[in-house]
């Protein structure tokens, strides 16, 4: 280390022990191809811990990274000047700047400021997104462009991704986890959602995740494991299997968006069965039980009419999924997952295991009363639970 990046280093660390850094810039890449622009460094403050927020400026995406002062020194010495020639140092009362030249002779310039400077602790407010458009992954899923702006025919898509994410934070975020969280997302498609949980929980929360995209798809696996190989998105793999064949060890929450028909019940059985503490679905495509409607013949005037005869099938099947729910010990809720206008798949069914008993006998009492009332001979989440009313 040259006696003039020393005597930066020393002016930098005297002003973090001091308490009198303000901010620091590091430009200038030594290689011009370098994907890495800048950093900007500014003290915060995370739990009554002074750390320092250090912001990486990518050709296409930033990345905010929490150090201690000792690390930031690290940092500053393996950065300075093998991945940056110029440093500038802002304090309460001046700015340091260190000058690399090509030949690697390195100066300091330093200029006494004027105005009052105070330390600003807060948080960068990007990081309170839930969901990050920059992040390079959404540009490789097809939402954004390359500068991270969603693409106009992308926007009710993203709408829909964001109001997951709102939803999901609002049940995980009061839950108590032992560790890593698994996650199983059954049916995970092109992977929209699963990279929101993975950005929500890993940024927004800081849990330590191992979450499973599950698809059956395997030109999607494939692809989808490209984009995370290439991000190093630690405890996120996407796996080939169908929603039915599919059984995790070990499971704490559940996610099934859109799986068609009896995939659904599918994927509410493995969660019972691993003892999920949370299932999450918005079910789609109910055949099973209008099916069973259509042949028992007991179509009232409501449902004589095809439209209706659906709809209401779409509501005795979630419910009797509801209330199988609540027989294995879940606190269920039914709510909506997004504005009709953006999609008639708007159905969240939430199932949080809880400790009190259930009454069984009034929950079987009710999914029988359904089933009788509609000419029901079996829904098909009782045939895989070996539930009998």
């Amino acid at each position: 280390m040259s006696e003039t990046l020393e005597k930066f280093l020393n002016r930098v660390a005297e002003s973090a022990e001091q308490s009198t850094l303000v901010k620091m810039t590091l430009s200038k890449p030594a290689q011009k191809h370098d994907d890495l622009r800048n950093i900007y460094v500014k003290p915060v403050l995370i739990k009554e811990k002074r750390l320092f927020a250090f912001t990486y400026h990518y050709e296409r995406r930033d990345e905010v990274k929490n150090y201690d002062a000792a690390q930031m020194l690290d940092i500053l010495q393996a950065m300075l000047p093998e991945r940056f020639l110029n440093a500038v140092l802002f304090t309460v009362s001046e700015d340091v700047t260190l000058l690399v030249s090509s030949k690697g002779k390195a100066t300091i310039q330093t200029k006494k400021v004027q105005e009052c400077r105070e330390q600003n602790l807060d948080h960068d407010k990007q990081k309170n997104r839930l969901i990050n458009p920059a992040n390079p992954w959404w540009y490789q899923l097809g939402l954004t462009t390359r500068e991270g702006k969603i693409t106009a025919d992308m926007q009710h898509k993203f709408k829909q991704i964001y109001k997951y994410a709102e939803i999901v934070e609002s049940l995980i975020k009061p839950m108590k986890f032992d560790g890593t969280v698994h996650i199983a997302d059954m049916g995970a498609g092109k992977g929209y959602l699963t990279f929101a949980l993975y950005e929500l929980l890993t940024q927004r929360l800081n849990l330590d995740v191992d979450i499973k995209g599950v698809e059956i798809r395997s030109d999607l696996v494939l692809k989808i494991n490209e984009i995370i190989n290439s991000n190093h998105l630690k405890g996120l793999e996407f796996v080939e299997s169908s929603i039915e064949a599919y059984h995790p060890e070990k499971l704490d929450v559940l996610i099934a968006l859109h799986a068609c028909n009896t995939a659904t019940d599918d994927a509410i059985a493995s969660g019972i069965k691993a003892g999920a503490k949370l299932i999450v679905c918005a079910p789609c495509c109910h055949k099973q039980i209008r099916q069973e409607m259509e042949r028992s013949g007991k179509v009232n005037a409501i449902i004589q009419y095809g439209i209706f005869l659906e709809r209401q099938a779409v509501m005795i099947t979630d419910t009797i999924r509801a209330l199988i729910l609540e027989y294995f010990g879940y606190k269920t809720q039914v709510m909506e997952f997004i504005e009709m206008e953006h999609t008639p798949k708007n159905v969240l069914l939430v199932g949080q295991k809880t400790s009190k008993k259930p009454d069984k006998a009034k929950i079987l009492q009710q999914i029988n009363e359904l089933k009788a009332q509609y000419g029901i001979k079996k829904h098909y989440l009782e045939t895989i639970l070996d539930f009998n009313c």
